[in-house]
């Protein structure tokens, strides 16, 4: 991958939203959840005052509006600050 977070950013591979039937009927991707879970795939280095403490290949969970969603050799991924991450599962 040739994309490197900078500072207090890491870049995450959301979980897949899961497939969802209500008595036969398959909701449509627009209306699934958007997935609150991840797997980091690049952390920055950090700043002054905030030391990294995620790395590569932790699985996380975040925010709803949490980061900025990127596309990335068709892929989709979100970058965001360390501190809009909740917790590493």
């Amino acid at each position: 991958m040739s994309i490197k977070p900078l500072a207090d950013r890491v870049l995450v591979k959301p979980a897949l939203a899961e497939e969802k039937t209500v008595g036969g009927i398959i909701i449509p991707d627009s209306a699934k959840e958007k997935p609150l879970k991840g797997e980091v795939i690049a952390v920055g280095n950090g700043t002054k005052d905030e030391q990294m403490v995620l790395k590569a290949g932790d699985k996380v969970l975040y925010g709803k509006y949490a980061g900025t969603e990127i596309e990335l050799d068709g892929e989709q991924f979100l970058i965001m600050r360390q501190s809009d991450v909740l917790a590493i599962i």
